[in-house]
């Protein structure tokens, strides 16, 4: 994502850059260049005009924007003295996200967007990442401009928080997707079909769904896929807990009560405990269940 950036933004704009992973900057400003290592998240506020954060957890996005915002004097002590867009592409809960975006709004410094995103590793490289955002329509084309850089699409489903309801709500629906497509493959090749035939029927009926088409669980039926790399790369199947439980949480807040989703987040919990599965991509339920490799 970076890499696209600095290779899009102008020559003369600075890009300043910090993850706690002091290395892997260092590398990044060595193979990359005309970057500027910020010392703490901080420094990268008080010298930007345009933020951008991707974290792991809800936690850590409080933690850096607590660091960020305070003291709040980015508008009258800081080199900049420009209002800041925080575009926070971070896959959280949207409570925690619209608490974080409260706390910029009322400390007066700037604008917060959620834009979470979806493509994966080998999307971020390539620039073709989908970027769900939830932003007034005041910052709209300013954000879009900057994600393009980095993406091929922008989806603005609503203000503050409605991109990651978006992203959640998609996820949780893969999640589902995965664990039926890998049943209904492991059904087939017990009952004797042939898994690329089963695949190709599936792929031009009803059941047709991205877990069959593009990254299914067999391995040899897509090439390329994680499934025939051994199930390495890809999704993982922490990652596709961690959304699923962000995704039952938000629904219980809204006063919802899923109920296949339960079942499926023990299923995963149960993969990635599982030593043979653990670490792997998503479709490794297949493995899990006992498919055929």
């Amino acid at each position: 994502m970076a890499k696209n950036l600095r290779t899009k933004i102008p020559e003369s704009d600075t890009m300043i850059i910090h993850d706690v992973n002091e290395a892997s900057t260092a590398q990044f400003a060595k193979e990359v260049g005309n970057v500027t290592i910020a010392k703490n998240v901080r420094e990268v506020a008080e010298k930007s005009t345009t933020i951008i954060t991707v974290l792991p957890e809800p936690s850590h996005v409080q933690s850096v924007f607590g660091q960020v915002l305070q003291p709040p004097t980015l508008l009258t002590e800081a080199p900049n003295h420009h209002k800041r867009l925080f575009i926070d592409c971070s896959t959280i809960d949207p409570k925690t996200s619209s608490e974080v975006a409260e706390a910029a709004h009322a400390s007066g410094q700037g604008r917060f967007i959620d834009a979470p995103m979806s493509g994966g590793v080998v999307g971020a490289a390539a620039g073709k990442l989908t970027f769900m955002i939830g932003a007034s329509d005041s910052v709209l084309e300013r954000a879009t401009e900057v994600l393009m850089m980095m993406g091929k699409r922008v989806i603005h489903l609503g203000p503050q928080g409605s991109g990651l309801k978006g992203k959640l709500a998609n996820n949780y629906l893969l999640a589902l997707n995965n664990v039926a497509t890998c049943e209904a493959m492991n059904m087939g090749v017990k009952w004797g079909l042939d898994p690329h035939k089963l695949a190709d029927m599936i792929n031009t009926a009803t059941g047709k769904c991205w877990p069959s088409e593009v990254n299914n669980p067999v391995p040899g039926v897509v090439e390329g896929s994680p499934a025939s790399k051994g199930y390495e790369g890809g999704f993982g199947t922490a990652l596709m807990l961690k959304d699923l439980k962000l995704a039952l949480k938000a629904g219980q807040e809204a006063g919802i009560e899923p109920q296949l989703g339960s079942y499926a987040k023990d299923i995963y919990a149960a993969v990635e405990k599982d030593e043979s599965c653990k670490g792997k991509d998503f479709s490794v339920v297949y493995r899990f269940i006992g498919g055929k490799e």
